[in-house]
């Protein structure tokens, strides 16, 4: 009987493990938005600028070094992208503005939150450096 209650623990925990983290599924971007170019200079000012929205409203997800290992992280049910890998930065500006602004799922829109474009802008910028 214990090992019945015990494969059954853990049958429930391997389930319940399971759904931590549901994969992050495809996020497509309009083509109007995706080809949207960067009117923002990437200078240190932008960059800082960015730097300083991103510790405001992202790190607490994404991570100081946008890995998706934030303090909030694991209470989300998809896991935050690691933005220092190619498939994230392989993205163009405007797929980043557009994500940034939008928002889908645990991803909230910033569009209110920060509601200049050029800060979004810089922060996108700033997401830029965060590549390996």
């Amino acid at each position: 009987m214990k090992h019945v209650i015990t494969l059954s623990l853990l049958a429930v925990f391997v389930i319940a493990a399971s759904f931590t983290f549901m994969p992050n599924k495809p996020w497509p971007v309009p083509d109007k938005d995706a080809k949207k170019a960067n009117p923002v200079k990437t200078d240190a000012a932008s960059v800082s600028a960015g730097k300083t929205l991103w510790s405001q409203h992202c790190s607490s997800c994404h991570g100081k070094a946008g890995l998706g290992d934030g303090s909030k992280a694991a209470q989300l049910k998809t896991q935050p992208d690691d933005m220092s890998k190619g498939t994230f930065q392989s993205q163009s500006d405007g797929s980043l503005f557009y994500k940034v602004s939008e928002g889908r799922d645990d991803m909230p829109s910033f569009k209110k939150k920060i509601p200049d474009a050029e800060d979004i802008w810089n922060l996108v910028n700033y997401m830029r450096t965060l590549k390996k």
